[in-house]
């Protein structure tokens, strides 16, 4: 098991040596957050991360837009979130060595819903809402919005989630733990 170091020093979040960080102020935490060893963040907008949420390794959250992650969801290892990507098949070239102007680069906010839970190794790309409670299986990469409650394979719905049992579970768990939220 890790050995947290409480890197950053962010009340109500779990972070561990490998873990990093870049544009720290512009992260709002909520808390019980677990953001494991080397997954690496760089918030140049606004980022907010919700209550109960885990962060597994080798996860990046990068592009240079906003990104919300609301409460109960969580990020399985090696997830690419990219809020920022480049066009190459029209007029841009480069990459972030090339002045801006050159570069045909979209920039759109991720918005990842309460209770959602994202496969291992996925990617999700710029300017997808994942309704709440939606699944997306490993492996998959996610270029639309998501609606609420289903499971997914890249964009592909393939079942319902048991919105009731979540539902149900979850009053249970704020109870037993005298949590209001």
């Amino acid at each position: 098991m890790q050995n947290s170091v409480d890197k950053y020093g962010i009340p109500g979040v779990t972070t561990f040596e490998f873990t990093k960080i870049l544009g720290l102020e512009n992260i709002e935490f909520g808390r019980n957050i677990i953001i494991d060893d080397f997954v690496f963040i760089y918030a140049k907008k606004p980022i907010k991360i919700g209550n109960y949420v885990h962060i597994a390794s080798f996860t990046s959250i990068t592009g240079g837009e906003g990104f919300i992650m609301e409460d109960f969801s969580g990020l399985s290892s090696g997830v690419r979130i990219f809020t920022g990507t480049e066009d190459f098949q029209e007029w841009g070239f480069g990459n972030p060595t090339i002045d801006e102007k050159y570069r045909n680069t979209k920039r759109s906010p991720i918005n990842i819903g309460k209770f959602c839970i994202i496969g291992a190794n996925s990617v999700i790309l710029p300017g997808v809402t994942l309704g709440e409670g939606a699944t997306v299986g490993a492996g998959s990469v996610v270029t639309k919005n998501l609606d609420p409650w289903g499971i997914y394979i890249g964009n592909r719905k393939v079942g319902e989630r048991d919105k009731l049992g979540v539902l149900e579970n979850y009053q249970k768990f704020l109870s037993e733990n005298k949590i209001s939220m």
